[in-house]
């Protein structure tokens, strides 16, 4: 009878490290692992000198919104003269949403489908600050397609809401 009492220490002996392996375990967890929710700060970037060089080499009037609140915050640009002068700006909004200006001298069919990823243009258009944008629905963006421009397209598209779709298309400039 003398091994079983061998036994049964061995076994809680096994339990109550077991019991302490867990315990740190979550200490490390809900101590050291960083437990933050929100979404990153994603960082602001300046587009000037990328603006300048576009409108010097782009064959079209290349654009730029002027006149948008600070809460909204530019995070991606590209000029891409190679590939069909390909303009791209990429902004957050004020909800947290992206929205981009796209401008290529791309097939007008091209470029909305590559903008709105495998969107296609409706037949509902609006004028927004003097011109006219036909919305575009079905891809994984919402977009906004500029009327009526000759050598090149211009798409504002996004995850943000059409409102915020025309906000960016109302505050864009060519110069």
């Amino acid at each position: 009878m003398a091994g079983s009492n061998g036994k049964q220490k061995t076994a809680r002996d096994m339990i109550l490290s077991l019991a302490l392996i867990g315990i740190a375990a979550v200490a490390v967890y809900l101590i050291a692992i960083p437990h933050d929710d929100h979404a990153p700060d994603i960082k602001r970037v300046d587009y000037r000198v990328e603006l300048l060089t576009a409108r010097r080499a782009a064959s079209y009037p290349v654009a730029a919104p002027e006149g948008l609140p600070s809460t909204w915050k530019a995070t991606s640009v590209r000029f891409q003269g190679e590939k069909s002068d390909r303009w791209h700006l990429g902004y957050q909004s004020p909800d947290g949403q992206y929205v981009q200006v796209e401008q290529s001298t791309q097939k007008r069919r091209d470029a909305v489908d590559q903008a709105s990823q495998g969107g296609s243009e409706t037949k509902r258009t609006e004028r927004i600050a003097g011109r006219t944008w036909t919305r575009c629905a079905g891809g994984r963006y919402d977009a906004l397609v500029l009327a009526d421009t000759s050598g090149s397209t211009t798409v504002v598209a996004g995850t943000g809401s059409f409102e915020e779709l025309r906000t960016m298309a109302a505050a864009l400039k060519t110069e």
